[in-house]
């Protein structure tokens, strides 16, 4: 039978489950066995009923390459970013309007962490998966390495996310400042991420180009980085081994600045790194030109993936962390500045002598717009890294802005323009189904964002001023209650945004559906898009 050993093992890790959820230690661990043993259940199921939407998506391959994997984390990542903006819409109404707090698993406190894997690791790793599998294979001229191990990539991901989710939801997590899910999950991730490495750097390793596209370089330095800061950031020891408790191997200011080195690093390799082999290799092709400069892209890669890793101190201003890292930290996140508006002008340059298609083309609009938002991301971040704006900044609503902007704007925009170039290329159509649903999805999310940031900044300021405000006696002005109740109109506004880019979302996930169908929305073509015929003189 074709999936004999799949099935044994799939069905060998409910069984485990299962006496996982019968004899475990505490009731948490139970609940969250069950979870597992259902999920592996419902694997099982499929696999014995060989379903067929895997094997006829293989056998549509005409490229020679392995497009199953990539086919399902294009799937995945639309899905899951339906999800994920949902949530966020639902936490966001949840601070301005606070009785939708659902005790005890819909509370604010379980589902924030949720809404943040969901769009960072769910989202965002599901996208970096699907394209880094799809450009290593189109510029090594290889197909993926080791065979069905990319197909254990992405269903023991989606597994590890599942289980993620439901962990948050039930309570289960390091309570650290991540929230991160609990022992036995991080050793899964761990597994999940080195077969990840295989297949990728097996990829590269058997290429026929003589050439490694500087694309690979970002993802390979992406994989690579999350694979260590993952490894030491979780470094724990587990009550039993029937538990979901554990104690992290680091304590007090220590553990902050593991946390930080951990947090500013997911972001400057998983957010930032990882999508930038995005753009280098997705808008070159969506507008047919060749990156601007290649020598300034090498310079690039290795300015940022050697200053990015001493950044996470500035995290910790005015913390109980030594002064000498607390100012490390702000220096290095201001040089930060320099290589990351390199590959800013990199990636919008590549558009000499194609700006018409700014007009003409909604899924380069998308992707130009991405990179201009991760310009002003990457100047505000140096920015509010000096210890002066810090002070008023840090713990304030405009670092929810701040990351919201980079977030939405850069990673959600980039990865969207991914989609649109992928889905007609992977399931041989000969277009999107509606281009002008792109269009508006692409007005539907720049204005959300725009509401979301503009809001949470004025928010963040005005916060930071109600807190160091004092009277002539010494005394604040403003007790917290009150900042927080002058915070309720910009709350309002920010679920505004996030319905704004959660609209877009929906229209996007019903585009990409219709696509995959194979239906073709008759619809005008966008002004400009075919060049008017002019007569002969």
């Amino acid at each position: 039978m074709k999936f004999g050993v799949e099935i044994v093992g799939v069905t060998a890790a409910a069984f485990l489950a299962l006496l996982g959820a019968a004899f475990a230690g505490d009731d948490l661990f139970r609940a969250h066995m069950w979870v597992l043993f259902f999920a592996l259940s419902v694997g099982a199921i499929l696999l014995m009923r060989n379903t067929r939407f895997g094997a006829q998506a293989v056998a549509t391959d005409t490229s020679g390459y392995l497009d199953g994997p990539i086919r399902y984390g294009v799937v995945a990542t639309v899905f899951w970013g339906v999800v994920g903006f949902l949530v966020g819409v639902l936490i966001a109404a949840q601070l301005a309007f606070p009785h939708l707090n659902l005790e005890p698993w819909f509370n604010f406190g379980r589902v924030r962490p949720l809404h943040t894997s969901a769009v960072i690791f769910a989202f965002g790793g599901n996208a970096l998966i699907a394209t880094s599998f799809y450009v290593v294979q189109r510029t090594s001229r290889a197909r993926l390495f080791g065979g069905d191990l990319a197909w254990f990539v992405f269903w023991g991901y989606q597994l590890f996310i599942v289980m993620a989710a439901t962990g948050y939801l039930l309570g289960i997590t390091q309570s650290r400042e991540y929230a991160e899910p609990e022992w036995y999950l991080d050793i899964w991730l761990t597994i999940v991420w080195v077969a990840y490495l295989i297949v990728f750097l097996g990829t590269i390793l058997k290429r026929k180009e003589p050439h490694i596209y500087v694309a690979n370089w970002f993802y390979l330095s992406f994989i690579v980085t999350v694979a260590m800061l993952h490894v030491v950031n979780n470094l724990a020891v587990p009550v039993s081994f029937l538990s979901s408790k554990s104690y992290s191997a680091f304590a007090g200011v220590q553990d902050a600045l593991t946390q930080w080195w951990y947090g500013h690093n997911a972001v400057g390799f998983f957010l930032t790194a990882g999508f930038l082999g995005m753009m280098y290799y997705f808008i070159p092709k969506q507008v047919d030109r060749p990156v601007y400069s290649y020598r300034l892209s090498i310079i690039h890669f290795w300015a940022l993936i050697f200053l990015y890793i001493w950044a996470g101190p500035h995290h910790l201003h005015y913390t109980a962390l030594p002064d000498w890292a607390q100012t490390l930290g702000m220096v290095f996140s201001i040089m930060l500045w320099m290589p990351s508006w390199g590959g800013m002008i990199n990636g919008l340059m590549t558009l000499s002598g194609a700006w018409d298609k700014i007009r003409t083309d909604p899924i380069v609009r998308m992707m130009v717009m991405a990179v201009a938002f991760y310009g002003m991301a990457t100047f505000e971040g140096p920015m509010m890294s000096i210890k002066t704006v810090n002070s008023l900044s840090h713990y304030t609503d405009w670092t929810i802005g701040h990351v919201h902007s980079g977030a939405l704007g850069w990673n959600g925009l980039i990865t969207f323009g991914a989609i649109y170039f992928l889905v007609p290329r992977l399931w041989n159509r000969e277009r999107l189904y509606s281009m002008r649903m792109v269009t508006w999805h692409f007005w539907l999310a720049t204005l959300g964002i725009v509401i979301y940031a503009a809001a949470m900044w004025v928010a963040g300021i005005q916060q930071g001023l109600m807190w160091r405000e004092y009277d002539e006696q010494g005394f604040m002005v403003y007790s917290f209650a009150e900042s927080v109740a002058a915070m309720v109109p910009y709350y309002v506004l920010r679920m505004l945004g996030g319905v704004l880019y959660l609209s877009g979302g929906l229209l996007m996930a019903w585009n990409v559906f219709m696509t995959i169908r194979g239906n073709l929305r008759q619809e005008k073509p966008i002004p400009g898009a075919t060049p008017a015929l002019q007569p002969a003189e």
